[in-house]
């Protein structure tokens, strides 16, 4: 790896040291109990319209995104794109059914999606697959934004074995959980909107001075090798690269708000229309993505690849090392800092959003439900800080140990998994139709499905289907959650007949999903 470079590694550490008292003085902003779990998990669910947007977006667009989706632009070509129709396409699902959720939870006290299906289903067991879902599919999560920050940390020249190259990995994420722990969600909050300023500041930077170093677009695509530039075209019965393409962007598209930190976000909004003023606002960081994985395309023109100085951060962290070498190559060492340290601050957001949201699904849907049911308020709220922790401590256990291949493919995993409630949480806004048990069902065939698939595959995104000699691949999690529907559809019926004559549970009422 190259030498230190003081001047974007100083740079670096005085904007984290900026953040990381934000994070703190979070504590006092827009004041409330924070021994109350919806005060300390959600906010107060007092966020407006602009904190939202910021707080939804620090969240989606996480610092593994922004690492790897010019990544994989600039190692396998135009299938990265897939990134930008996937985030169009989740905001009218925000538009939609988000604002009911939002307004039922807000009337009953739902902090969670598990605490929503209780409420709406009344069976605890679909609850707590919803609940166990979220969590399993949100650790790998957190351990991909260690996978950024250890990228741009590396970058900067500091590196090593054992403690030594692992200790600002480590300070970066005690103090996450020190500000984390006292200041709940408040502190990403603030920290969200620092955070997107300098992305936003990278992002239009890198799409103007490159293409001027390197003369231009037309330069640039010349420089793409042709079949980066365009999907393969698909052969004779086959879909092929175009029907994974198209599933793997609706698919993630039917995933993303289903994850516990995506509802986390929604959920602490002060009200439905400033969750559909944020469907026709968020775009923005769509447009900012797909500026993002043309940067892809600017590495490939400026043959980072080839530059022996940057060689042994390609082999430690493979094509992830594209953008942090592009940016050495092309920016003053200060602007470097700056850009690192909006990856950085970019890894602390989302973490510290999905270890909360982690810890209020154990905290209501597995604590309350099958240890304490009764727990006083403070009990409840202290609970969930411990458990936060915990998710956190083991997030950085698993990327130090393991290699980081694994995460990425648990990461994986959990989108096939987390797609699986989507009858029981996006679906169960609009109806009660379903049975529960028949919801639970499909729910478990859905997971079975899906990683069995996966593991065939070798733990890749898609898996082909051949139907009658015509092949179609496509996105593993696509398929399994219509497997998973057709399930739940047929069975319902079957189950609402034995079990004739019993009273069908809601707690919910029409009125409770207009807001």
């Amino acid at each position: 790896m190259q030498e230190i470079n003081w001047v974007a590694l100083t740079v670096f550490v005085l904007l984290f040291g900026f953040i990381t008292w934000l994070g703190f003085a979070a504590a006092r902003w827009r004041k409330g109990d924070l021994d109350l779990l919806h005060e300390w998990g959600l906010g107060g669910r007092r966020f407006g319209t602009v904190v939202t947007w910021f707080l939804i977006g620090g969240d989606l667009y996480t610092a593994y995104t922004f690492i790897a989706v010019p990544a994989l632009a600039f190692g396998a070509g135009a299938v990265a794109f897939f990134a930008v129709p996937y985030t169009i396409l989740i905001y009218p699902l925000l538009f939609l059914v988000f604002p009911r959720l939002w307004s039922v939870s807000h009337k009953h006290g739902y902090i969670t999606a598990g605490d929503f299906v209780k409420g709406r289903f009344g069976n605890r067991w679909l609850a707590l697959a919803v609940a166990l879902t979220g969590l399993i599919a949100t650790m790998p999560y957190i351990a991909l934004q260690l996978v950024g920050l250890q990228v741009v940390i590396g970058a900067m020249g500091i590196s090593g074995t054992g403690l030594v190259g692992d200790l600002p990995l480590i300070i970066a994420f005690l103090i996450l959980a020190a500000f984390t722990y006292s200041s709940g969600l408040r502190a990403p909050a603030s920290i969200a909107i620092v955070k997107d300023i300098l992305i936003y500041l990278t992002a239009f930077a890198a799409v103007i001075v490159i293409p001027i170093e390197l003369g231009g677009f037309g330069k640039i695509f010349a420089a793409v090798p042709a079949p980066k530039l365009l999907l393969a075209v698909p052969g004779d019965n086959t879909a092929g690269a175009y029907g994974a393409y198209a599933t793997l962007a609706l698919g993630s598209a039917l995933a993303l708000f289903l994850y516990p930190h995506s509802l986390t976000g929604i959920l602490s909004a002060s009200s439905g229309r400033a969750l559909r003023r944020n469907a026709a606002l968020l775009p923005g960081y769509s447009l900012m993505l797909g500026l993002l994985a043309l940067v892809g395309f600017f590495a490939i023109a400026a043959g980072v690849g080839t530059l022996p100085e940057y060689a042994a951060g390609f082999k430690q962290f493979g094509n992830n090392f594209a953008i942090p070498a592009l940016f050495l190559h092309s920016f003053p060492s200060w602007f470097v800092g700056i850009a690192f340290a909006a990856v950085g601050i970019g890894a602390l957001v989302p973490a510290a959003i999905m270890s909360i949201a982690a810890a209020n699904l154990y905290t209501r849907n597995i604590h309350r439900e099958f240890i304490n049911k009764n727990p006083t308020d403070k009990q409840e709220a202290q609970m969930a800080k411990w458990v936060s922790l915990i998710v956190k401590f083991g997030a950085l256990v698993f990327i130090i140990i393991e290699p980081t291949q694994y995460a990425i493919q648990l990461q994986l995993l959990g989108g096939i998994w987390i797609i699986q409630t989507l009858p029981a949480v996006m679906l169960g806004t609009y109806t009660r139709w379903f049975n529960d048990w028949a919801l639970l069902v499909g729910w478990a065939v859905g997971i079975v499905a899906g990683t069995t698939m996966a593991v065939v595959m070798n733990l890749t995104a898609t898996y082909t289907l051949t139907i009658g000699g015509y092949a179609m691949p496509g996105y593993t999690a696509f398929y399994t959650v219509i497997l998973n529907l057709v399930i739940a559809i047929v069975l319902t019926p079957i189950f609402n007949a034995m079990s004739k004559g019993s009273v069908r549970f809601d707690e919910t009422v029409p009125s409770d999903y207009h807001s």
